[in-house]
């Protein structure tokens, strides 16, 4: 993976047009290996009877919780039901405040509604207090809570980072908890077949055997060529070249992963940007607030104890290894879920639509005035459903136009 030494809340050119981090940030270690325990791989039995990957989860919490008030970002979603589950159960075991669980509602997006899944999980864990608070538009990637976390702190990814802002505001001189970091740790291997393969998780086509273990064997280079000419960078706004620069580097940064779970959980995805420059950029903004924040699932912790506990092939998704490990906190029909809440339309409700639609191609300028074709990104903005990558692209224009004639801290 090749290293980046941007700042590690700060994306770089390539980066904002993509809208997301990648690479490796230069400066981050890879996770050392953690040995076996004396009753087989660390992972299968751990303290209390629990899993070691259940203990390093109980252990990323009490932090947060010995700094109450503790605020969970509760979705209704298994990852965020999980540590909202585990945090009750370790706050009662340590005799700790109950964390308390805040959950959006965004009544005019219908994809966001998850009240009786949050219900269910509320009333399973017999939690007294639940916050509800319900938004309109202010959640709009330029909406009023989007634009006053621009101005104190500059184009932070991802551009829905501000979701956050009034569950810290909520959580003012205490903690909140999330589940980012759920669908990496979670999540089977799709990326590699013969993995699956290997792991007897799909069966063995003999026609493709050749190309898989070609593809196994084959150089980081070859894979990456080879991936680059799958991937969804085709977009409309940028200038050829640099449509053709970010595809190379997502292509590289992609043929790098190695091919064992357990390797790229320590080397790849620990030290890798996307989970780095994110966790620091929600430090910042929690920062403001007098806040811890923790992400139980992405900590150094639990990416070390799942490596040892998914060993090679990985984890065979949530509906499979979720039970295995928290099932005795949460009712089983929640883990069998397989839909999503969706928070898009919350994102584009308003604002921000109006502020492209009186754009006329500034704020862009430096290295992104190359990237970017204005005329193309206008449209795109102004399409019935614009592409998410642009978005970080739509909050770096209104902070230069508009947001720093206010004071705001540059988009650097």
């Amino acid at each position: 993976m090749r290293p980046v030494a941007a700042p590690r809340e700060r994306l770089t050119p390539l980066e904002t047009v993509w809208g997301m981090p990648y690479g490796r940030q230069l400066g981050v270690d890879p996770l050392p290996r953690t040995p076996a325990g004396p009753t087989g791989p660390a992972g299968r039995a751990g303290a209390g009877g629990v899993s070691a990957l259940r203990a390093a989860v109980e252990d990323a919490v009490l932090p947060a919780l010995r700094r109450p008030p503790c605020l969970v970002s509760f979705s209704g979603g298994r990852d965020s039901s999980v540590v909202l589950a585990v945090a009750t159960a370790v706050a009662r075991r340590e005799g700790l405040p109950d964390p308390v669980p805040y959950s959006h509602r965004f009544p005019a997006v219908p994809d966001s509604h998850e009240s009786p899944w949050q219900e269910l999980v509320v009333g399973a864990l017999d939690l007294g207090e639940w916050q509800r608070p319900r938004w309109s538009d202010e959640m709009d990637v330029l909406g009023p809570v989007a634009r006053a976390a621009l101005r104190r702190d500059g184009v932070l990814p991802p551009f829905n980072g501000h979701l956050h802002e009034p569950v810290f505001a909520a959580a003012a001189g205490g903690s909140v908890l999330t589940g980012i970091g759920g669908d990496e740790l979670f999540a089977p291997v799709e990326r590699y077949p013969v993995v699956r393969v290997a792991a007897r998780r799909a069966p063995l086509r003999w026609r493709r055997a050749p190309s898989l273990l070609f593809t196994a064997a084959a150089p980081g280079r070859w894979r990456a060529r080879r991936t680059r000419r799958h991937l969804p960078v085709g977009f409309g706004w940028l200038r050829p070249p640099a449509a053709r620069a970010l595809r190379a580097e997502l292509a590289l940064d992609r043929a790098s992963e190695p091919l064992r779970w357990d390797v790229s959980a320590r080397t790849w995805a620990w030290p890798g940007r996307i989970l780095q420059v994110a966790a620091r950029a929600k430090e910042r903004a929690a920062g403001a607030h007098d806040v811890l924040v923790a992400h139980p699932f992405a900590c150094a912790p639990v990416l070390a104890a799942a490596a040892t506990t998914f060993g090679w092939a990985g984890p065979r998704g949530r509906a499979a290894e979720m039970p295995r490990h928290f099932g005795d906190l949460l009712p089983a029909r929640l883990f069998a879920r397989e839909d999503k809440a969706g928070f898009d339309g919350a994102f584009w409700a308003g604002p921000g639509r109006e502020f492209a639609r009186r754009w006329r191609g500034g704020g862009l300028d430096g290295a992104l005035a190359d990237l970017v074709d204005p005329e193309a990104l206008r449209a795109e903005w102004l399409s019935a459903a614009p592409d998410l990558h642009s978005l970080t692209l739509l909050q770096h224009a209104w902070l230069a136009q508009e947001g720093a004639a206010q004071g705001a801290v540059p988009a650097r």
